[in-house]
């Protein structure tokens, strides 16, 4: 069975809808089987697809007009496929003639996994350069300092003098995760220093 999938990110897109109903029913899909949503393609909340997905059952196949229906970035058209495939649903784009039921579709999603997993590559190798970058002119990347050096030395003096981290936090007001992130950025460790950590 073709279930259908539609999505328009405001409610005066009406003749962008019709269209894509007009192709949807052209290339098969019942009109009960239509599911829509007029909401921006980047939330993560669309009722309308959840209850596409939720419709569709392994041997059937969900159609949009075009893959930007679907998802606006090509990580979450990833992930949506994927998760169509796991559960034995097929997937077809009428647009990009994009079908995983034939060879050809699913090379071509074959394809587009390969270029998300070279832009993330991508975005994680300039993240790593600019905080070399940043290092190097004597910057230090994550979160910011929460606590300050006068207060971080009592902290430490009164974890050298065998209180504990949570007798510290109530102490100091302090998050115990804000504590270890603050103690592990001086280098500060409960082992070397003989305490309990």
């Amino acid at each position: 069975m073709l279930v259908g999938y539609m999505r328009v990110s405001t409610d005066g897109d009406r003749q962008v809808l019709d269209l894509q109903r007009d192709a949807l029913i052209a290339a098969g899909v019942d009109e009960r089987h239509l599911f829509e949503d007029r909401i921006s393609g980047s939330r993560t909340d669309r009722a309308g697809l959840a209850k596409a997905l939720a419709f569709a059952k392994p041997g059937d196949c969900l159609v949009v007009w075009k893959l930007d229906r679907l998802g606006r970035s090509l990580p979450h058209l990833l992930v949506t496929v994927t998760g169509l495939k796991e559960r034995g649903i097929a997937f077809c784009s009428l647009t990009e003639q994009m079908d995983t039921t034939t060879p050809q579709g699913e090379l071509l999603f074959h394809v587009f996994g390969a270029l998300a997993q070279f832009e993330r590559s991508l975005t994680q190798e300039r993240v790593r350069a600019g905080l070399a970058a940043a290092r190097r002119r004597g910057r230090r990347g994550g979160r910011p300092i929460m606590i300050d050096a006068e207060k971080l030395a009592t902290i430490t003096g009164a974890l050298e003098a065998g209180a504990t981290k949570a007798a510290v936090c109530r102490s100091f007001g302090i998050k115990r995760s804000t504590l270890v992130d603050s103690l592990a950025r001086i280098g500060w460790s409960a082992s070397l220093k003989g305490q309990e950590a």
